[in-house]
């Protein structure tokens, strides 16, 4: 059988292990752009790759993190901004939600105890974790960074499963005092929906025979797969339930070949592998701020965007192949631009070619943006594409620059080394 492993309410259950006052209390942790990514005064600021991988993200950070709490939420004019990522049991009680803005979320609990992200400690868990499971189950996946998938299969029997799994999670709390709930089942997807079942630390079997039993009366939308536009045309087939998806394999069928996938998962007919190891295909980075107007502004910001990008993936030692840049403006318009180079990766030839799809990309000159993101894919290591020889000794010399300004921003910080166009 497979097993899904979720740490509950992973960020304020680490912020409990580091401050246990908070135990029993209504937390939250908030969630905002580090928008200070693009002020002028250097921050010493390094990324991290630690437990990173496909579904892991990787963050930026200053070295030295003062912000706290509500401060790390007001902007300049003192008014609280963002929103939560997540909240205790205890602050759910009272209707507070992630996602909710923290305004919201105080006017419904005033006691509510805003933390301030910690992702250093979230990765750091998370590896601990990581290696714990590694110890007791021969397969594990890690599919996010607070959960889990694993295969009991030739390792565990199926009728010891329920007293290894409660042993396993008190066992975890004990170790890294982190509280999971776990799921049993014969496939990862209906293992992943026992996890739901079986919150806050609890366990959850369910056995071959008893998976039509179990789906029949949970909403289509709780189903990993089916997101917004797949549960409305699912309801729009009176389809509001997993058991009435269930008696509908025809209708599914003949939607399309992802339809007739999740029927065989949601019936427990389908499974993948367990993969030990994802392979990283992208890395992007991202910010969201208060709509602004001035292109020089805008421009300067994607300076510093590609700046930091071009750290990480110069400390990841892999060559993109496939750039894409998105603008976010107000009134809900979007506008992007890719483009494909095969060619050796140096830090001034992405930051002018991050600049041009910018240019490119920004086709609402009158609205205000209000987010700028860049994603890098298609790595040559899992490409078939080999690299251009035009210009190749030129730039060999511009990789040698790139590579003395990485190691310089290695030991004192990527703020070490700015383009001037960032000033």
């Amino acid at each position: 059988m497979k097993i899904h492993i979720d740490i509950d309410c992973f960020f304020v259950s680490a912020a409990r292990i580091k401050e246990p006052f908070l135990e029993g209390k209504p937390v939250a942790i908030g969630g905002r752009s580090d928008t200070k990514i693009f002020n002028k005064d250097a921050k010493k600021q390094t990324v991290n790759f630690e437990n990173s991988g496909s579904f892991v993200p990787t963050f930026y950070k200053a070295y030295e993190e003062k912000d706290d709490d509500i401060d790390a939420f007001k902007d300049a004019d003192g008014r609280v901004r963002g929103i939560l990522t997540t909240s205790s049991y205890e602050a759910r009680a009272y209707g507070v939600k992630t996602a909710m803005s923290i305004r919201e979320a105080l006017s419904l609990c005033p006691h509510l105890i805003i933390k301030a992200p910690d992702m250093s400690l979230y990765q750091k868990l998370s590896h601990e974790l990581h290696n714990f499971l590694s110890s007791r189950i021969p397969l594990v996946e890690q599919a996010s960074i607070d959960e889990f998938y694993g295969d009991l299969s030739g390792w565990i029997d199926d009728e010891d499963i329920p007293r290894f799994i409660d042993d396993l999670r008190h066992e975890i709390k004990k170790i890294t005092l982190l509280p999971v709930s776990i799921g049993a089942a014969p496939t990862r997807y209906i293992a992943k929906l026992a996890t739901s079942h079986a919150k806050p630390f609890g366990c959850k079997v369910v056995r071959h025979y008893e998976v039509q039993s179990f789906i029949e009366k949970i909403p289509v939308g709780a189903f990993s797969g089916i997101g917004k536009s797949m549960k409305a045309k699912l309801q729009s087939a009176q389809i509001h339930t997993l058991g009435e998806l269930s008696r509908r394999r025809g209708t599914l069928e003949s939607w399309s070949p992802y339809a007739k996938e999740l029927y065989a998962r949601v019936c427990g007919l389908s499974d993948d592998e367990i993969h030990t190891k994802h392979v990283r295909k992208s890395i992007g980075i991202s910010r969201t701020f208060d709509p602004l107007f001035d292109r020089d502004e805008l421009r300067r910001r994607v300076h510093v965007l590609a700046r930091h990008l071009s750290f990480a993936i110069l400390k990841l030692k892999v060559i993109p192949t496939v750039f894409h840049l998105s603008l976010a403006y107000e009134m809900s318009q979007k506008s992007h631009k890719n483009i494909t180079l095969c060619e050796i990766f140096t830090e001034k030839k992405f930051d002018s070619l991050c600049v041009t799809l910018f240019n490119e990309a920004d086709i609402h000159k009158r609205l205000h943006v209000i987010r700028l993101s860049i994603n890098c894919s298609s790595f040559t290591r899992e490409s078939r594409r080999g690299l251009s020889l035009i210009g190749f000794h030129d730039e060999q010399r511009m990789q040698k620059l790139t590579e003395h300004s990485q190691n310089i921003r290695e030991k004192y910080g990527i703020d070490m080394l700015k383009w001037g166009s960032e000033l």
